[in-house]
Order: structure tokens, then sequence, then C-alpha cells
């Protein structure tokens, strides 16, 4: 995110017991059916107004297509910063918002626009690269939020 912004104003470590929870049963029972660990650390930017339900309601799937369905209709998030920064709307005051979630990515196949869910025997889609989505609202748990300019 060089040049993108000037300064991290907080990092806050977000604690909905929960979701997570919900979040490690899940975590698990991806280990126990794949035989590894598919946990990843992705971005999410997103509007300071949408803030407090993802941390109080984690990546709510009836809010799947607000910006983009390019890989599926869910939740997206990225393994670069710099891609997830263009969802983060800056609010009055310049501040952007950034979540660094845990994603359970499981098995993956290229998305697109017309899925709800993936294919029978995969767990999320991407495009290949750095995008993931996900369709079921415990496969990710939005850790920390960053706030910056």
């Amino acid at each position: 995110m060089k040049g993108r912004y000037t300064n991290i104003i907080k990092i806050e470590r977000i604690q909905n017991e929960r979701w997570y929870k919900q979040y490690f049963a899940h975590y698990e029972e991806f280990k126990k059916r794949l035989q590894t660990d598919t946990q990843e650390f992705l971005y999410h930017g997103c509007p300071e107004g949408a803030v407090d339900s993802i941390i109080k309601n984690c990546f709510n799937r009836s809010y799947a297509g607000a910006n983009a369905t390019r890989y599926g209709i869910g939740a997206y998030f990225s393994a670069k910063a710099s891609y997830s920064h263009n969802f983060a709307i800056p609010n009055e005051n310049e501040e952007q918002c950034m979540f660094l979630a845990r994603v359970l990515v499981g098995e993956t196949v290229i998305g697109d626009e017309n899925m709800k869910t993936p294919p029978d025997g995969y767990d999320s889609t991407t495009d290949g690269d750095h995008i993931f989505v996900t369709y079921y609202d415990a496969q990710a748990y939005a850790e920390y939020l960053i706030t910056y300019k």
C-alpha cells in the first residue's frame, strides 16, 4: 500500500466470542475434511458505515453484491491490501477502514458472476490470483480493524 495512505490511525483487535466459536468450529471441520490448514489472512476494505455491522454480524452474505459479483455472489477478500483499499471508502475525515480477516478458503475454483454458492466439492471461488469469495457466514472472521488515512 506504499503511497496510498499517510498513516495508520489505529489497529483494533476484534473480539466477538460468538462468531469466533462458529468460525473455529468450521476451521476444525475444514482441517479434518481437507487434511490441511486452508486458513488465510486476507483483507476486506469497506466504508466506515459497514464496520459495526461486520463486527457484530461478521461478513453477512445478505450484503453480497454491494460492490462486486465478478467471481460470485458472496463476501470478497483479497491477499493484497492495495486491492481491498479500493473498497475502503473514506469518511468525512478522509479516514478509511480495512479488516484483516481469517478466511477458510478450502478447495477453491475460478468463480463467475452467476455463482450463489461454490460448485459441489468446493468451498470458495477465486480469480486464480488474490481474490477469494466465501459463501457461508462462519467461513470468515474479522480479527483486526485497521483505520488509516
